[in-house]
């Protein structure tokens, strides 16, 4: 995933399914590298994660 949608879909009010390694996550935060993002699982788990943002699909 390219920053500039990282962006856009913390700024949207929409739910947009994102998975990271084939799990559905939230995203929290992008990085002011743009290069990396926290997220966290979508459910009752809290943990939160850094990882590249190349990873992340929207599906």
């Amino acid at each position: 995933m390219e920053a500039n949608r990282v962006k856009q879909i913390l700024s949207s009010s929409a739910e947009i399914d994102v998975v990271y390694n084939g799990t559905s996550v939230w995203i929290d935060k992008l990085h002011e590298d743009e290069k990396r993002a926290t997220v966290h699982l979508r459910g009752t788990l809290e943990e939160r994660s850094e990882v590249d943002i190349s990873e992340l699909e929207e599906m």
